[in-house]
C-alpha cells in the first residue's frame, strides 16, 4: 500500500480526487485503489514544555534560566492524538510513504517530524503541490521526488522551531518574573519576530508623540504662456535659510518676492522631456497582496490571509497563497489564456479587462529562475460563482486575477516634463506628466490623473498672472497601519541604522514570513501590546513598557533578520544547524543578564499616560491588556502553561484556529 501524508484535509481531498481510482472515506483517511491518503491538521506535534524535561521546571524561577534541553522532545498536541493514531496504524501497513506537506520550510517540517516521530525507517518520496486544481495535482503526482533532497529544508525548519523555543521560553519567563517583581500581574511574552515588530510600532509612536512641527513657506506663481497656463513653485537659493529638504524657513523673503511678481515677465529657461515605459506590476506574493488589499479595501492582514485560504481550499479559485514569490513558471504562459477565461467568466469587471488582454504578449513575470518552492498567486481557471463568494472574497480574487491579466497589457507609456522659468532673476519650477499610452493603468485606478503641462518651447515668454505665499508646517510620520507595517516587515532594511547590516539585509526576506506576518500582528493585538485606532496600529502602555525594559537589540530587527539569513543558509544546504544554536545559547545568556526588575518598574512607571486615546476614553485603561496578556498567577504559585514550538515564524494563522497560541512566541 502506498501511503500519502498530506499537510491538511483539503490537500488530501485534492490528491485523492486526482488519483485514477475513485476514493472512499475511512477513519482519518481516503482510500483510492492501492493508495491511501491521510492528513495532518497543521502541526500534530509541538516542542515539549520545560517540565517534560524536568518536573521542577514547571515552577518559574530565574535561577533555572536558561533552560537548555540536551535531547529535544516532541509531544502530540492535545487535539491531535486521534489523527496521530490513524497515521501510526497506516504506517504499519504501508509499503511506500509519500510526504505531501506544503512546498515550504514549515510544510517540510510538520509532515516529516510525524514520519520520524512514529518510527518509519523506509524511503520517503516528496509530492509538491502548488495549487489544488486536478490537472496541477495530477502533474505533481507524476513528478514525485526523493524526500532526501529536502533534508536541508527540514533541518532549517527544525532549527527554527528549537531556536524559537529557546528564545521565547527563556526570555518570556525572565521578563514575566521581573515584571511580577515590578508589580505587573501577567505574562510578558517575548518572541524573536513579534518583539521587533512591536519595537517598530513603539518607536514610530514615540516619533509622533515627540514631534515638534516646524513652519516653512512656499511661494507659487500662476504663469500665462502662449498655449496655456500652469502653476510653478519658487526654488529659493542657498542664500536663504533652508532645511535639509530645501524648504524655506523664513516667510519674509517669499512675501517680498510675491510683491514683485504680479505682471512680471519671464521666460522658460530650461526644458526637459523624458519618455518612460513602465511594465505592469507583477503578480502578487501574499505580503504584496496584503498591502494592496489594506489600501484599497481596508482589510487587515489577517483578514486577507483568511480570505486567501478560503479561496484556495474551499473555493479552489487560486493557487497556493502563502507565497513570497511574484513570478510564475514559464510553462504556465501557454495555458494562461484558457485559465484566465475560466477565472473571469462570471465577473463583469474581470470580463471587461479580459477583453483588452493581448495573449501574444509575454512579460517578465514568467521566469523559472525566479520561482522557488512557490510561485506567485494566480487564478486556477475555475469560474468564480458570485453567489458563493462574500464581497470581500470577490474583491481579493479580483485583485489576484487583475495582476495576472495585467501581464497581457502594453506598458504604461508616459512623458515626464520638467520646466524651469526665470522671472525677476529667480527660478521657478513646474513638473507634469503626459500619458502617451495608458497600457495596464486603467486596470489599477479610476482616479483622474493630474493634468499635463501645456505645450512648451524652451525660451518662450511667460507672464505672472497670480501668486501667493502658503504657510505650511512639517508633519509627523504617519502611524503604522496593517499595510504600512506589513510593508515595513517586507523591507526591514530601511529601519536598520548600521550601513553594513543594511546592505546585507537588502537581499533578505524581511521580518517574518509570508505565512506569519498577519498572525504576528494579530498576536500582538491579542496579547495587549497593540491596539487599533481606526486603521492605525498603536502600542499600548504595556507594549511600550515591555520594549523599554528589554535590551535594545531584542526590540530591533537586526537580530531577527540576520537569524533568518542563517536559517536560509541551512535550508540551502551550506550550513549545519549546531553552530547556529550554539551561538543563540551564548546570546541568550547575555540577554538574560539584562533582566532587571528595577528597569522594568521604571519602564512601567514611565509608560503611564502613553495609553492610546481610544483606550483611555474607555475609562478602563489597561483592562484589555491585563486580561489578554496572560493568566494571572501569584509569584511562587502555579505558572501559566507554556508550550514550546509554537512560533511567531511557523505556520501562523494557518493552523492557529486549531491550537492555543503560546505566550512564548
Amino acid at each position: 500500500m502506498r501511503l500519502i501524508i498530506a499537510e491538511k484535509p483539503s490537500l488530501a481531498r485534492a490528491i485523492a480526487e486526482a488519483l485514477p481510482a475513485a476514493a472512499r472515506r475511512e477513519d482519518g483517511a481516503l482510500v483510492a485503489g492501492d493508495t491511501t491518503v491521510t492528513w495532518c491538521l497543521g502541526h500534530l506535534l509541538e516542542q515539549a514544555p520545560p517540565e517534560a524535561y524536568d518536573p521542577a521546571l514547571k515552577s518559574w524561577r530565574l535561577d533555572t534560566l536558561p533552560i537548555l534541553p540536551e535531547r529535544w522532545r516532541l509531544t502530540p498536541r492535545p487535539k491531535a492524538r486521534g489523527q496521530i493514531a490513524v497515521i501510526r496504524r497506516l504506517l504499519k501497513q504501508a509499503d511506500e510513504v509519500v510526504h505531501a506537506g506544503d512546498p515550504d520550510r514549515e510544510g517540510q517540517l510538520l509532515v516529516q517530524e510525524v514520519i520520524e516521530h512514529l518510527g518509519w525507517k523506509g524511503a520517503v518520496a516528496r509530492l509538491l503541490v502548488n495549487d489544488l486544481n486536478a490537472p496541477a495535482v495530477k502533474r505533481a503526482l507524476a513528478r514525485l521526488e526523493d524526500n532526501a533532497r529536502y533534508a536541508p529544508l527540514y533541518r532549517a525548519a527544525q532549527a527554527r522551531s528549537r531556536a524559537d523555543w529557546l528564545y521565547g521560553i527563556n526570555l518570556t519567563r525572565a521578563w514575566t518574573l521581573i515584571g511580577r517583581q515590578a508589580g505587573h500581574d501577567g505574562v510578558l511574552s517575548v518572541g524573536r519576530v513579534q518583539t521587533p515588530v512591536l519595537g517598530l510600532v513603539v518607536r514610530r509612536d514615540a516619533e509622533i508623540r515627540d514631534f515638534t512641527p516646524k513652519p516653512f513657506y512656499v511661494l507659487w506663481a500662476d504663469l500665462g504662456l502662449a498655449r496655456g497656463r500652469l502653476r510653478a513653485w519658487w526654488a529659493p537659493g542657498e542664500g536663504h535659510r533652508l532645511d535639509d529638504q530645501g524648504r524655506l524657513l523664513e516667510r519674509a523673503p517669499a512675501a517680498a518676492l510675491a510683491e514683485r511678481l504680479p505682471g512680471a515677465e519671464g521666460r522658460l529657461s530650461e526644458l526637459e522631456r523624458r519618455d518612460k515605459r513602465q511594465a505592469a506590476p507583477l503578480p502578487y506574493s501574499l505580503s504584496a497582496l496584503q498591502v494592496d488589499a489594506a489600501r484599497r479595501h481596508g482589510l487587515s492582514a489577517k483578514a486577507v490571509l483568511d480570505i486567501c485560504q478560503r479561496l484556495y481550499e474551499r473555493h479552489q479559485l487560486i493557487t497556493y497563497p502563502r507565497s513570497d514569490c511574484r513570478y510564475l513558471p514559464e510553462e504556465h504562459w501557454a495555458g494562461a489564456r484558457r485559465t484566465l477565461e475560466g477565472a473571469c467568466a462570471a465577473d463583469d469587471t474581470l470580463r471587461g479587462w479580459l477583453a483588452g488582454a493581448d495573449f501574444t504578449k509575454r512579460s517578465k513575470a514568467w521566469n523559472d529562475k525566479q520561482v522557488g518552492a512557490h510561485h506567485a498567486l494566480s487564478p486556477t481557471g475555475k469560474a468564480a460563482d458570485p453567489s458563493k463568494l462574500s464581497r470581500q472574497e470577490a474583491d481579493v480574487f479580483r485583485l489576484i486575477a487583475r495582476n495576472v491579466l495585467a501581464q497581457f497589457y502594453p506598458p504604461l507609456a508616459t512623458r515626464e516634463v520638467k520646466a524651469e522659468f526665470t522671472i525677476v532673476g529667480e527660478v521657478f519650477r513646474a513638473r507634469g506628466q503626459e500619458i502617451l499610452d495608458a497600457g495596464w493603468k486603467p486596470l489599477f485606478t479610476t482616479r483622474d490623473e493630474a493634468p499635463p503641462l501645456p505645450p512648451l518651447d524652451e525660451g518662450e515668454a511667460c507672464r505672472v498672472e497670480d501668486s501667493g505665499v502658503e504657510d505650511r508646517e512639517t508633519r509627523p510620520p504617519e502611524p503604522f497601519t496593517d499595510a504600512s507595517l506589513i510593508k515595513a516587515m517586507m523591507n526591514i532594511a530601511r529601519y536598520v541604522d548600521d550601513p553594513a547590516v543594511r546592505r546585507t539585509l537588502r537581499d533578505a526576506d524581511g521580518l517574518g514570513t509570508e505565512a506569519t506576518r498577519a498572525g504576528i500582528l494579530e498576536t500582538l493585538e491579542t496579547r495587549g501590546y497593540l491596539v487599533r485606532e481606526g486603521k492605525a496600529l498603536r502600542a499600548t502602555r504595556l507594549g511600550d513598557a515591555l520594549i523599554a525594559s528589554l535590551p535594545e537589540a531584542v526590540g530591533r530587527p537586526e537580530r531577527t533578520a540576520l537569524w533568518e539569513q542563517r536559517l536560509a543558509a541551512i535550508a540551502e544546504g551550506g550550513d549545519a544547524p549546531a553552530p547556529f544554536l550554539e551561538a543563540l545559547v551564548h546570546d541568550l545568556r547575555d540577554l538574560l543578564g539584562h533582566a532587571d526588575a528595577a528597569r522594568m518598574h521604571q519602564a512601567l512607571a514611565g509608560a503611564r499616560g502613553l495609553e492610546p486615546a481610544a483606550r483611555a476614553k474607555s475609562g478602563k485603561p489597561g483592562s484589555r491588556t491585563r486580561r489578554q496578556a496572560g493568566q494571572r498567577k501569584k509569584a511562587g504559585g502555579k505558572t501559566p502553561r507554556q508550550r514550546g514550538g509554537t512560533s511567531d515564524t511557523g505556520k501562523g494563522a494557518k493552523t492557529g484556529a486549531r491550537r492555543k497560541r503560546s505566550p512564548s512566541t
